[in-house]
């Protein structure tokens, strides 16, 4: 059996008392499994290569967490559902207990089916393409209010969609008619100066 890091152990040392079972049972199905499995740690929190990445490990301080770098190609995924399984890093979702997880027996499949598709060179499944941003509908009272100040007009044209997104619906949100002119106003005054909606909280590049 390959040798294990002792960066894990202190991991797992420093791990919350629910977690320390937890992130044990992982380990030793794990290595189990792939025998040959070698442990490190990156982006401070533990993994486990074979020819590269093959899963992965994180305790935080209400939940664990586990996961296959080559999850989109498996089959037969089980993680079960319940109601701490809500959305987490990994495939498994939150998992406080060992009942969260599958088996042994599903969970040592899984990790063995996890090295065969590594040593078969199988990639993970591209990522499905992003939708494009919807288009910004601006409010012709809004645009009728830009067309008056050239700058500023000019000045939102140039912006991303999300940067006029948020000055569109910070205006258009406003609960009264006054308060609407009046963010109206100031948004307009902030794009005649190149300043985008939130600038206050930007953080200024040293000189």
């Amino acid at each position: 059996m390959a040798k294990k890091d002792p960066r894990i152990d202190a991991y797992i040392s420093k791990s919350a008392d629910f977690a320390k079972p937890v992130l044990k049972h992982l380990r030793r199905l794990v290595h189990q499994a792939c025998p040959d499995v070698q442990e490190t740690m990156k982006w401070s929190f533990p993994h486990f290569e074979y020819k590269g990445v093959l899963c992965s490990m994180a305790a935080f301080k209400q939940h664990c967490a586990f996961g296959f770098r080559k999850a989109s190609v498996l089959t037969g995924t089980a993680a079960k559902v319940n109601a701490n399984n809500t959305k987490a890093m990994g495939q498994f979702g939150r998992i406080t207990n060992i009942d969260d997880l599958p088996s042994e027996r599903q969970m040592l499949s899984l990790v063995k089916k996890a090295v065969k598709v590594t040593e078969s060179g199988v990639k993970s499944s591209p990522r499905a393409a992003k939708a494009a941003p919807k288009p910004v509908r601006v409010p012709d009272y809004f645009m009728a209010a830009l067309r008056r100040d050239k700058k500023a007009l000019a000045v939102f044209e140039s912006f991303s969609p999300s940067h006029k997104r948020e000055y569109v619906e910070w205006v258009t949100e406003a609960k009264s008619d006054e308060t609407r002119e009046r963010r109206l106003a100031q948004a307009i005054e902030w794009m005649a100066e190149g300043k985008s909606r939130n600038w206050k909280y930007t953080r200024r590049k040293s000189t």
